[in-house]
């Protein structure tokens, strides 16, 4: 049975192993049949052109988990942020593992998706904010809204700032014979609250995995949102990252991305601008090899005047690896005094090795400043020449040339513990021990 066939024909029996409240059930039932029209998307798709999901979709993926499954802490402690204290939200297999985290309910709630969707307590949040921005014509998004039961939810009060940040984090143990999960995550960050959060999915062993997340992310008035995906698994593993962000009057969000592992990453991520002089900060770093692909699609749309959006993503791509950049900036005509900038700069250390850009502006406003620009190229030879001249070994030369082109990018972590674990991978991505301090 194919994927598509073994989904639908799943959902009636997801829908009675769990509480859902009729509400729900209408939002689930409309999404499975958006995606029973629209299946998996394909290259015909002009959002889809230059990443096909054929190879993956021909594993026979196991939709619930038929294993219980335990990990020692031990054993994936590398994972963790463990260099500082962390809240924790962890998932083995798309269950939750109360053993490895540490939720909170203390003045701030860092919990369950699946106890938010089903107690009373949490109506008015999910009523209000649960599949509100999500695109509900995006086929993968529909397929995660028809079978959203588990994920992290993260609600910070008014003014609160969050003393430490929240790691939310997929284990994937590889007991299944090729797996399918769907995360959904749900953040809303109240008027003048300030939060970090890391994210990451990681399998434990070389068994096929496909994860298909929705992440909807909601700061309001004056909030701030310090946001990090560390995209760094196993060749056998596939993601798909949808992420939804509303910000308010003021608002502040940045959103880091770094994709180093797996097999085929595709990121959507959409910034939608609902009051003025807001910022947006889009920043990612791909170090990619073999015949991995890494895919990120970018929306900001400006909606209102007087705000700022700032892209910036960074590319070194080797042997038969693809690297997309598919970003659009789109500023309505009520949007009067946008300043929306959108860079993307890439490096191929093979021939083999292919970079699909495609930067686009839609602008309905005359007083905007709006610009993109997009680089293809080599490594500086004669920069390479120079160092090895001052006795910098090649292969020493060459990586600290590629430090140097992501240093733009690292450097606006705003944590140090995390800065470093980012270096440390991009050192073990380039093979070579800088020779500086981490």
């Amino acid at each position: 049975m194919e994927l598509k066939e073994k989904l639908i024909s799943s959902f009636m029996a997801f829908e009675e192993q769990i509480d859902v409240n009729s509400g729900l059930h209408d939002v689930r039932t409309a999404a499975i049949k958006n995606f029973e029209t629209k299946g998996f998307p394909t290259k015909k798709e002009e959002a889809w052109k230059y990443t096909s999901l054929n190879a993956v979709l021909k594993h026979d993926f196991t939709v619930f988990p038929k294993h219980e499954s335990a990990i020692e802490f031990k054993d994936v402690k590398k994972y963790f942020l463990h260099e500082i204290d962390t809240y924790k939200v962890i998932f083995i297999d798309g269950k939750y593992s109360s053993f490895l985290s540490q939720t909170t309910h203390d003045g701030l709630d860092v919990c369950l998706m699946s106890a938010a969707l089903n107690k009373p307590k949490y109506k008015m949040v999910i009523d209000t904010y649960f599949n509100q921005i999500a695109n509900k014509d995006e086929t993968l998004t529909s397929l995660n809204t028809a079978f959203a039961a588990e994920g992290a939810y993260i609600n910070i009060p008014k003014s609160k700032v969050v003393e430490k940040p929240i790691e939310i984090i997929y284990f994937s143990t590889g007991q299944e014979n090729a797996l399918m999960v769907q995360p959904r995550n749900l953040i809303v960050v109240g008027e003048n609250a300030h939060v970090q959060i890391i994210e990451r999915h990681q399998s434990l062993n070389e068994n096929p995995v496909l994860t298909n997340t929705v992440t909807e992310v909601f700061a309001l008035k004056r909030a701030i949102v310090d946001y990090y995906k560390i995209q760094n698994d196993l060749g056998s593993a596939n993601l798909i990252d949808n992420t939804y962000i509303a910000q308010k009057q003021e608002s502040r969000v940045s959103v880091h991305t770094f994709s180093f592992g797996g097999n085929v990453t595709r990121n959507n991520l959409n910034f939608y601008h609902q009051g003025e002089r807001i910022d947006s900060t889009l920043k990612g770093i791909t170090i990619i090899g073999d015949k991995q692909l890494v895919d990120h699609y970018t929306l900001v749309h400006h909606a209102q005047p007087n705000c700022e959006s700032h892209q910036n993503y960074k590319c070194i791509v080797n042997d038969n690896a693809t690297g997309v950049f598919n970003g659009k900036i789109y500023v309505e005509k009520e949007a009067q005094k946008t300043d929306a900038f959108q860079q993307n700069n890439n490096i191929l250390l093979s021939d083999k090795a292919v970079i699909n850009a495609k930067p686009q502006l839609e602008i309905f406003a005359d007083d905007v400043k709006c610009s993109h620009g997009c680089t293809i190229g080599q490594l500086d030879e004669s920069a390479m020449f120079y160092m090895q001249q001052r006795g910098i070994p090649k292969k020493e030369a060459k990586a600290l040339l590629m430090y140097a082109f992501s240093n733009e990018v690292i450097e606006s972590i705003k944590i140090p513990e995390l800065k470093q674990r980012i270096t440390k991978i991009i050192a073990q991505k380039l093979g070579v021990n800088l020779g500086f301090d981490l």
